[in-house]
């Protein structure tokens, strides 16, 4: 599996040169643009905490906890910076930095704030929620920072950048998953709706057992939906009196069903000489989904 995790950040000496390092303190200034919107990777020994942070006790064994997961799997969620003169101090994230000075990394991915700057982020972070190529946890991401960081509502930000309330929502959802079903998104090895059906659960690990059902299994996003049922109504399995299909109309079926990722039926008369295609969504996010494949 390809590890999007260092991807996503730009090296320090790419963007950080010793000269923008010194010379960039606010939007205004020259090279400004390297930093606004960018990851960049920042040397553990450059960053200071909040001396003003309200929090000031951070529990030893759950710290322990993230840095074996950081070793393991690195940093999911950059954290946040603000440039004081050659420093760094951290607007937020202060608990993946104990913890990744404990997995004892070097440096970090990190968001860099600079005076004044708050237009200007978020012009820039609008404009990368439209970019094709970010995967559902990055675009997630973005949308939460735009909340945070710029203190946009969900109201608002859904006419920012023209999505409705319940993607925005749906999205940042993902980000309650763990940070092995977050890799398995961005690496595309499974698809947002998929981790979709596995945040509909309750707790870690039922949801960790239909991750690993799914990908042992090959599940496309109706069969996880309907495995996430099963886990949360093990009692009340419903089962559906289904005409027999041929088997070629069973294989398109299965093939649209995989191509629209939702559930999808073929209904035909008795000879196969007619019949229709049903294609389900639950909500509007599903129902754009399937669009997207259309000219409309």
């Amino acid at each position: 599996m390809k590890d999007k995790t260092r991807a996503m950040g730009r090296g320090l000496g790419a963007i950080l040169s010793a000269e923008s390092k010194a010379s960039v303190h606010s939007a205004s200034d020259a090279g400004a643009e390297k930093f606004v919107g960018n990851i960049v990777e920042v040397l553990i020994e450059d960053i200071f905490a909040n001396p003003t942070q309200p929090r000031t006790h951070f529990d030893e064994q759950a710290l322990a906890d993230l840095a074996q997961s950081i070793k393991n799997l690195g940093i999911i969620q950059p954290i946040t910076l603000r440039k004081e003169n050659n420093r760094f101090e951290i607007i937020s994230g202060e608990r993946r930095f104990r913890a990744s000075k404990i997995a004892g990394l070097k440096s970090i991915p990190a968001y860099i704030r600079l005076a004044n700057d708050q237009e200007m982020l978020e012009m820039a972070l609008v404009e990368n929620i439209q970019r094709e190529d970010l995967d559902a946890i990055e675009v997630a991401l973005t949308y939460q920072r735009l909340l945070d960081e710029i203190g946009l509502t969900q109201e608002v930000l859904s006419q920012r950048v023209g999505k409705e309330r319940s993607t925005i929502t749906n999205s940042i959802r993902l980000l309650r998953l763990n940070p092995a079903v977050q890799n398995a998104i961005r690496s595309g090895e499974i698809s947002a709706g998929h981790g979709r059906a596995i945040i509909s659960l309750d707790n870690d690990e039922d949801r960790e057992k239909i991750f690993q059902k799914i990908i042992k299994e090959k599940l496309n996003v109706r069969q996880a939906e309907q495995a996430a049922n099963v886990f949360k109504n093990p009692k009340k399995l419903i089962t559906k009196t289904v005409k027999s299909l041929p088997n070629h109309l069973k294989k398109a079926q299965k093939s649209l069903s995989d191509i629209f990722e939702t559930e999808v039926e073929i209904k035909s008369t008795a000879n196969g000489n007619k019949g229709k295609i049903v294609l389900s969504f639950k909500d509007d996010e599903e129902l754009q989904n399937i669009l997207t494949h259309f000219q409309l």
